[in-house]
């Protein structure tokens, strides 16, 4: 009879302090840089911004953080796993409809009011996406563009809640419409924007810690090959399904804190369009980093706020973005997150070596 070894807790736990402290040890200086100027971005993004920009930029700015939150759940299926998808927009507009319409009938917190939105946004979405499970590329794209359309148009018929009875809580008939309610510690345009970024912070650890563990190393295979994927035991449609609930249920969050944001929701503000427009800019933004999808709502919110402020047709955007979606596939297939910095980095290099070669000459002139 063989006597069996308890382990030590306090010798297990000295063992994950010490791993802790190795892992802390290898990170190298850029990496510990990276991460304090990631850190010092979002105090002054949530504590010092909202403060000091106007009520304009303010309204523009929540409505970045609720696109950003958006353009990393189609990032996360465009560039983890492969599977490009038109319908993003429609499924935000969906998870706006039944925060609406939880907010107009019951009196539950706001968090709560985001989580069941999410989850229902994630049922119905995951529903919808089932049968585009075998499709990729452009047979896919084309599906999720054809079922947004298809959401489209019934939200259009139906009309999003304002306040009715009844299960679609619609009445054609008011003529006046409450406004949609807030969190009782963000009434206020700014606390809301701060609300709004602390969620999509909130999403954003979700999602990295989906890439870090099982799932995004099945997405990553199933991206590179999914018959490779297949042949090592992944089951393919179990995580294909996993990235499209994922997706879904930020898309279902998003529109919770839109319904929040615009206080009042009506079917022209959602156009079918709009799924092709994410897309431009999620793929100009950078579908391989979590990153690009900020720059992908600062391009879809900010940007034509700046140029309505200042004059110019927003709509002449759709062009640039058509432009610029061209130029990222030809040549920076990573997007502006990853090009970017690298071109900074040409240019500092070049204007040094000019500084180089300028200083030997004068010092030979005097």
């Amino acid at each position: 009879m063989t006597a069996t070894k308890v382990p030590n807790s306090n010798l297990s736990g000295d063992g994950a302090r010490e791993a802790l402290s190795l892992q802390l040890q290898k990170l190298d200086k850029r990496t510990k840089i990276r991460a304090a100027v990631i850190v010092l971005l979002l105090a002054f993004c949530l504590l010092l911004l909202p403060s000091i920009i106007s009520g304009y930029y303010v309204i523009a700015l929540t409505q970045v953080a609720v696109y950003a939150i958006l353009a990393l759940g189609l990032g996360v299926l465009v560039g983890r796993v492969g599977l490009v998808s038109l319908g993003q927009a429609a499924v935000l507009a969906l998870g706006a409809w039944v925060a609406a319409r939880i907010l107009f009938a019951t009196s539950l917190p706001y968090p709560l009011v985001l989580l069941a939105s999410g989850v229902i946004t994630m049922v119905l979405g995951t529903l919808v996406g089932l049968p585009a499970l075998r499709m990729r590329g452009l047979y896919l794209a084309l599906i999720t563009l054809m079922l947004a359309g298809a959401i489209t148009t019934v939200l259009a018929t139906t009309n999003f809640p304002n306040g009715a009875g009844g299960f679609l809580g619609y009445n054609s008939n008011t003529i006046t419409i409450p406004a949609i309610r807030r969190p009782s510690i963000a009434t206020s345009d700014t606390a809301f924007l701060r609300y709004s970024i602390v969620v999509a912070i909130l999403m954003f650890l979700l999602v990295v810690w989906h890439l870090r563990s099982k799932p995004g190393r099945a997405w990553a295979a199933i991206r590179q090959s999914e018959a490779s994927a297949l042949a090592a035991g992944i089951n393919t449609t179990r995580y294909k399904l996993w990235a499209f609930a994922l997706a879904s249920f930020l898309a279902g969050i998003a529109g919770g804190l839109l319904a929040g944001a615009d206080r009042f929701l009506y079917s022209y503000d959602f156009q079918t369009q709009d799924s092709i427009v994410l897309l431009a800019v999620v793929l100009m933004g950078g579908v391989y980093n979590i990153w690009g999808a900020v720059i992908a709502a600062l391009f879809m919110q900010l940007l034509p706020a700046i140029l309505n402020q200042i004059g110019v047709s927003p709509f002449w955007l759709t062009v640039l973005f058509g432009i610029g979606a061209l130029q990222v596939l030809t040549t920076a297939p990573a997007g502006i997150v990853d090009q970017m910095p690298k071109d900074l980095a040409r240019l500092g290099r070049f204007i040094f070596r000019q500084f180089r070669r300028a200083a030997p000459s004068e010092g030979g002139a005097q």
